[in-house]
Parts: C-alpha cells; sequence; structure tokens
C-alpha cells in the first residue's frame, strides 16, 4: 500500500549529513508536511500538531522509526532543502497529469511573499512559477535569489520543463530576446506582450500597424468580444498581422503581432482604455490568440489570488534558509491537488475537509499518479 508521494520523494537529496543522530527519514518528513498543509497547517508547530494527531492513518504508509519530527526538525529540514531539486520532483509529477490530458498553454509570472524577507528587487521572498493553465497544475517554480531579479531566474523555470507543444505567455516584465529564444529552443511557442520602455521594438510594432491600417488592415485577423458582471462591462478588440516586417533583430521566430485593445465600462459610465501589443511565433486567428492572452491571467486568479485568500501567504513569516521557497511550492502542490478534487466549496472548505475527512486527504493525495 503506498501513495503517490512516496514515489515522488523517493529521490530528493538528503541536506543532512549521515550520522546516527538523524532519526526522521526524509520521505517521511516531507510527506507529512505536504499533507499537513493540504489539511489546512500554515506553519512548522501546526504541521508537527498534524502529524501527531493524524499518525495512525500515516502507520500503513511511513516508517516513521522515532515518531512524528518536532517543529524544529522540521524547519530545519526545509531550511536546508534544495529548493529547486524538491520543485523539479514536483513539477515531474505535475507534468505526468498534463500529458494525459493534453498540455498546451503554460503562464510564467512572479510572486512575492510580502512577510518573508529577502534581499531581492521585491524586498522580500519572490518565487517565479510555471502554471498550466487548464490544468490548473504548478509545474516549476525557482526563487529569486539573493541581490537578484525575476528575469534572470525565469530561464532556470522554463529550463526544467519540456516545452514540447507548450504555447508560454508572459507578461511585459518578461520581454526578453534570451528568453523567447529558450522557448523556441525547448520546442514551444511563446505570446509575449511588449514592454512599455522598449522603445524600438514598440515603435517597430506601431509601424507595422500604421502600415497595415493604410492598408485598411486588408488581410490581418481581427476579432471581438464582450463580458459583463458586477456592473462592469469589458469590450477587447484584437487585430493580428502574420508575418509583420521591420522589427529588430534577434526575436526568434516571430509569426504575428497583435493589437488588444481593452474598454471598460463601470455603472455605465467609460473607466478605462488601454491598448497593448503582443509578439508571438504562432500563426493562428485572432479570437484563438486573444484567448491564450486572456487567459494568461488565470495565473492571478487560480494560484495567486488563492495563494493569498486560502493559504495566506502574503503573512508567511517562513525566512530561515530555503524554508520559504520550500513552502511556498507545497502551498502550490497543495492547491493544484485540491482545484482538481471532485469537491464542492471554496479551496478554504476543501483544507478543512482534508484534516477532518482522512479518506477525502487520502483521495486527494491520489489523484495524480506518477509514471
Amino acid at each position: 500500500m503506498s501513495i503517490p508521494l512516496l514515489a515522488v520523494f523517493a529521490d530528493v537529496p538528503d541536506p543532512r549529513r549521515e550520522t546516527k543522530n538523524k532519526l526522521h527519514e526524509l520521505v517521511d518528513i516531507l510527506t507529512l508536511a505536504t499533507c499537513a498543509v493540504i489539511a489546512g497547517a500554515d506553519g512548522w508547530d501546526q504541521v508537527a500538531a498534524f502529524g501527531r494527531a493524524k499518525q495512525t492513518l500515516f502507520a500503513p504508509y511511513l516508517r516513521l522509526p522515532h515518531g512524528v519530527p518536532s517543529p524544529d526538525t522540521f524547519e530545519r529540514v526545509f531550511a536546508k532543502l534544495d529548493p529547486d531539486a524538491f520543485a523539479d520532483r514536483f513539477g515531474r509529477w505535475m507534468a505526468a497529469a498534463c500529458e494525459s490530458t493534453g498540455l498546451v498553454h503554460v503562464a510564467i509570472d512572479g510572486k512575492s511573499a510580502r512577510r518573508s524577507t529577502k534581499n531581492t528587487f521585491t524586498g522580500c521572498l519572490h518565487l517565479v512559477e510555471a502554471w498550466a493553465v487548464e490544468n490548473r497544475l504548478i509545474l516549476g517554480q525557482r526563487s529569486v535569489p539573493e541581490g537578484g531579479h525575476e528575469i534572470t531566474t525565469a530561464p532556470d523555470v522554463l529550463g526544467a520543463l519540456d516545452l514540447t507543444g507548450a504555447v508560454v505567455t508572459v507578461d511585459a516584465a518578461f520581454c526578453q530576446k534570451e528568453l523567447v529564444s529558450q522557448i523556441r529552443t525547448q520546442g514551444g511557442h511563446y505570446v509575449v506582450c511588449v514592454k512599455g520602455n522598449q522603445k524600438g521594438l514598440r515603435g517597430a510594432v506601431a509601424e507595422v500597424f500604421a502600415r497595415a491600417g493604410e492598408d485598411a488592415f486588408a488581410g490581418c485577423d481581427m476579432g471581438s468580444a464582450v463580458e459583463d458582471g458586477h456592473g462592469r462591462e469589458e469590450e477587447r478588440y484584437v487585430t493580428v498581422v502574420e508575418d509583420p516586417e521591420g522589427l529588430p533583430s534577434g526575436w526568434a521566430d516571430v509569426g504575428a503581432v497583435a493589437l488588444v485593445c481593452r474598454e471598460r465600462v463601470v455603472n455605465g459610465k467609460p473607466n478605462e482604455s488601454t491598448a497593448h501589443y503582443y509578439l508571438t511565433s504562432l500563426r493562428i486567428g485572432a479570437v484563438e490568440l486573444a484567448g491564450y492572452i486572456r487567459n494568461h491571467w488565470g495565473i492571478e486568479n487560480g494560484l495567486h489570488w488563492c495563494l493569498d485568500i486560502a493559504f495566506r501567504e502574503d503573512d508567511s513569516r517562513a525566512r530561515a534558509g530555503h524554508a520559504g521557497a520550500n513552502l511556498g511550492m507545497i502551498r502550490r502542490v497543495a492547491l493544484s491537488l485540491l482545484q482538481r478534487a471532485d469537491t464542492k466549496g471554496s479551496i478554504r472548505t476543501r483544507r478543512m475537509k482534508a484534516a477532518w475527512d482522512d479518506q477525502y486527504l487520502l483521495k486527494v493525495l491520489k489523484i495524480l499518479t506518477t509514471k
């Protein structure tokens, strides 16, 4: 009898020295912590308390030769644990599930944990993630190193993924020649928003649309959509020009450029009007491209918002070593599993149910299977 996490953690490098005083097995520590976070634990004291309360439940699965580790043991191990190796094991597990349903859209974005102070460009722990939009699964994560920036961290996130057949979307912060080249080299397609301060690129794209306008946009594909809700109405207009000419060199395999205009009306009054340019290696219609652009923000609604509301990530003060990054990855895995659980109720409610109902917790753990 087993649970998938045991296979996921089987080859995670143990950061502890080989000594006779090493009382607890690494796979036991990692499994208990992951299950505890799924079931509502937000700190090491709660993780240890959950383990003690559920020791009978885990008896068939874990060895626990010296019982449940203390809160200090959990913190020390996670502070030393290689966060990249830890994230990659989880990512492979999640990617295996994506393969069975068809991995299509991967969104790359970053998020800060405001209370976890670090010497990064945001002044706190900052994590860059890869999120499978349709599958609602975390595929990878890297923490921005001390003195670092998310722009230089994103290539490491991508480098751990198999992008064959994937469409990778990034916002303007990641609009870099090297990044889009990497995506193409790894077999993926990209959709990237053009950064406002990249005047040469932005000006060249604007010229493409100016020339297209002079020809009444002949041969250009266009699409529009309207969304209503809560007193707000948003209209979006997308225009696509394939095989654009005059762009600066170095942007790999540009198949088209797009102009996305948004007009928002709140309670019957005009509220906001924006226009953004995009580069893409795809050659697809305006409606399909607009879907990728719109769905990119699923990482905000489906991941970041839930992490703050249901997991209170912004309140986390995990600072020791790699503890914050590793705990952040567990939260993302927990959210992925709970979102895929066939259960009514909010993520908070599902976490509580996992704490109360042992069979439900085991069901959540077995939603994904390893290959």
